[in-house]
């Protein structure tokens, strides 16, 4: 997810949690009254640990954004806490409730997820535990693995049921999708469903083969190509690009202290463009000249770098760009994976570095060791156990070349890929019979009326503020 959070379209693990993930003892919040007459501000206050930041006011919501006391290890509660943010869309407390996450930060002003708009429901956000401010001060960075991050999300919904009694759906897309993966292998008792959308699924992190497949394929052989010379392009004007790249950088104050130099950055970049493409553009856009040069040769020094700036962007992998997403790096290289892929268009004179692993993105001050056996036991829990698990992908979306899949062993549980898509694949862009089906699913999780389950439409209506995606940075190439 490596231009972490390119627009979120807007894509870990401590094992001793393998054994024990049902028996692990995360602090549970403390007991507390609530009364359909109070006001939903004072019962949310009332939970403990609870306080509030700010509310903001939307017509037909209430929306809050509030501050969680959490403790920095679920398992040893009484060793220091820090405080993560959340934010509430509340609808009614007769509503269900989904329970959104991005896996990064989480926006302070008010949207509405696809789940949420389905349903029309309440929707509680969660930032992801490290991400600033959500951080512990000092930063153990050993705390941050997934069961960790899913015992956050059970704390917080322990909390909230004594509220929003009914229905709960988790979801999220991208490393949000893999995080309302990783809460339901964890709690698996918590959720009424899960909807997760183009959530990346990197079982064996040294087998990437499946990528080198996709773009071998993706698209037309028109666009293929087109895309291919651009990238090669670049790297063979390397000189008179990197020249710029460094007048950039001076100008900026943009220095390359953590992937250690500008050279590095910039084939880094490169290297994230045909990926980058796929992952934020559908195949029509292959065709705009100003984006994508027709002819890569004879295209100016300005073409190549406008239209590598546009689709990978050159203040990445720039300390300024990378520090925002240390915590998404350091997961890709304890837990998460990160995928390797090959250039056979290119030759190997100009690949110097190759895609570069993600520890090469984490500050040399924060260890990090790679957990093999993490994703390996979420993917075989998901196959054998998932129960009332949707998972969405697009068709020309590259983190989708690794995904996950159910098994006999599971119940109630569908894996769609929505024809032409990209990283924002949705129920929405899914084949009508399957957009029915699936939207039928969620309804009837939900709690919903059979009425309602058999429309098989979305309970709210479209809404441009709350329901359009932002053009947020999200889970980066080669994450």
């Amino acid at each position: 997810m490596r231009k972490a959070l390119r627009w979120l379209l807007t894509l870990v693990v401590l094992i001793g949690t393998v054994g024990t993930a049902g028996a692990a003892t995360a602090a549970e919040p403390e007991a507390y009254g609530t009364s359909a007459t109070t006001d939903i501000k004072d019962q949310l206050l009332s939970i403990p640990g609870m306080s509030l930041i700010e509310e903001k006011p939307y017509t037909g919501y209430r929306y809050f954004v509030l501050n969680y006391t959490q403790p920095v290890d679920h398992r040893h509660p009484s060793k220091g806490t820090f405080q993560q943010r959340i934010t509430v869309l509340h609808k009614d407390v007769s509503r269900p409730t989904v329970f959104y996450t991005s896996g990064y930060n989480v926006s302070t002003n008010p949207s509405r997820s696809e789940p949420t708009r389905i349903v029309d429901g309440n929707q509680v956000s969660l930032e992801y535990r490290f991400f600033t401010p959500s951080r512990p001060d000092p930063a153990d960075w050993s705390k941050l693995d997934i069961w960790q991050a899913a015992s956050d999300q059970h704390r917080v919904f322990k909390a909230l049921k004594k509220i929003y009694s009914k229905n709960w759906i988790a979801t999220g897309g991208s490393k949000g999708g893999m995080t309302a993966t990783y809460f339901e292998r964890f709690y698996p008792r918590d959720m009424d469903g899960v909807v997760a959308y183009v959530a990346p699924n990197d079982v064996v992190n040294n087998e990437d083969s499946a990528y080198d497949r996709f773009f071998e394929k993706v698209g037309t052989k028109e666009c293929r190509d087109r895309l291919n010379a651009v990238q090669r392009e670049a790297l063979v004007r390397r000189e008179p690009l990197e020249k710029k790249y460094a007048e950039y950088a001076a100008a900026e104050g943009f220095t390359f202290t953590t992937v250690g130099s500008l050279d590095k950055a910039y084939e880094a970049v490169v290297l994230d463009y045909v990926w980058g493409f796929w992952q934020y553009n559908l195949l029509a856009n292959c065709a705009d000249d100003e984006l994508i040069p027709a002819n890569a040769k004879t295209a100016t020094d300005d073409q190549i770098w406008n239209s590598i700036d546009t689709v990978s962007g050159f203040s990445f992998y720039t300390d300024q760009g990378l520090a925002p997403y240390t915590p998404y790096y350091f997961q890709a290289a304890t837990q998460l994976g990160a995928p390797t892929i090959r250039f056979p268009h290119i030759e190997k004179k100009y690949v110097r570095y190759g895609y570069q692993p993600p520890r090469n993105f984490v500050p040399r001050d924060i260890p990090t060791k790679f957990q093999p056996y993490a994703m390996r036991d979420v993917d075989s829990w998901v196959r054998t156990n998932a129960r009332h698990m949707l998972y969405v992908y697009g068709q020309n979306d590259p983190w989708g070349a690794e995904r996950f899949r159910v098994g006999k062993g599971a119940k109630d549980s569908y894996v769609f890929t929505a024809p032409g898509m990209n990283h924002g694949a949705n129920v929405a862009g899914l084949v009508a019979d399957q957009k029915a089906f699936a939207t039928a699913r969620i309804l009837d999780w939900a709690g919903v009326s059979d009425t309602a389950v058999a429309r098989a439409k979305p309970l709210a209506t479209f809404d441009k503020k709350l329901d359009v995606r932002n053009a947020e940075r999200e889970l980066t190439l080669r994450p």
